[in-house]
């Protein structure tokens, strides 16, 4: 079965290569996330020798990681060769959609904001279960749906009180209960998903629009109008947006390599306590 199209991927190369240069002015909510995520594997009392960052952008990810975790050796890698040359150490320059590494040859891979923009999620997360040695962790983070929501919604309404056709201006962003099935289906073992919002409020909506662009994460979608936003249009959104409160749902997702060491769930029907000691007399 042939895969949807949904993003463009040359232009999501072409953002991240674009946006390298001034990275650091717009990365804040990447760090935040990064910083989330070493305190999520900080939980974690396992040793990684061998781990990669899959979405390294310019190496916050690494920072954070590097001399932790009993990690000995530490690959990056991004889509970007623009964002990579201002990192540190091993690093390769790689597609998401395309992992260029060995079945069963890292510890941990972890992935900060950089499987949201990819045609085969499911796909994506097979390819790193397949690159993970038995009993290795994937820790990853993506945006989820309530992402930008006030964006998404006053480009509409501008759109319509402008007379002018509504278009996509925003990606699908993935539902935390779907992203933890779709890790299931991958071949991950008690995966979890879970999502914490990270709330930002512009004084000057065009920052946000800013940022968007300093992050690498403006449109890609390949349905996009190729006639560029109306004036029109982007004034009266902004106009709606401002005083508002910019919601950035980050869906956090971790998996587990099959091993047959790993603790399993109990098989249906096992249980050794009946429903009738747990309700109270009168309440079942």
């Amino acid at each position: 079965m042939t895969t949807p199209e949904i993003f463009d991927r040359r232009l999501v190369r072409a953002r991240r290569e674009r946006a390298a240069a001034g990275f650091a002015g717009h990365s804040f909510l990447y760090d935040e996330v990064c910083e989330r995520l070493a305190d999520r594997l900080a939980l974690i009392q396992r040793r990684f020798p061998r781990a990669l960052v899959l979405g390294a952008r310019t190496g916050g990810m690494a920072d954070r990681l590097q001399g932790r975790f009993g990690i000995e050796t530490l690959v990056q890698a991004d889509l970007s060769g623009a964002m990579l040359r201002q990192c540190d150490g091993p690093r390769v320059v790689a597609d998401e959609e395309w992992l260029p590494f060995a079945d069963a040859s890292l510890d941990l891979v972890v992935s900060p904001l950089s499987l949201h923009t990819v045609n085969d999620l499911p796909g994506a997360f097979a390819q790193i279960r397949r690159a993970l040695k038995p009993d290795g962790l994937f820790l990853g983070a993506m945006f989820g749906l309530g992402t930008l929501a006030p964006l998404r919604d006053a480009f509409l309404a501008a759109e319509a009180g402008q007379g002018a056709g509504s278009s996509p201006h925003l990606a699908p962003f993935t539902e935390v209960r779907d992203a933890g099935g779709l890790l299931q289906r991958a071949g991950f073992a008690l995966p979890v998903a879970d999502a914490e919002p990270v709330t930002v409020t512009y004084r000057n909506p065009m920052r946000l629009l800013a940022d968007l662009r300093g992050m690498g994460e403006t449109n890609v979608l390949c349905n996009r109008s190729r006639q560029g936003l109306r004036r029109g249009v982007l004034l009266d959104a902004v106009a709606r947006l401002a005083g508002q409160t910019i919601a950035f749902e980050i869906v956090f997702l971790a998996g587990w390599a099959p091993d047959a060491g790993q603790q399993q769930p109990a098989q249906r029907g096992t249980g050794q306590v009946s429903l009738t000691q747990v309700f109270e007399p009168g309440r079942r």
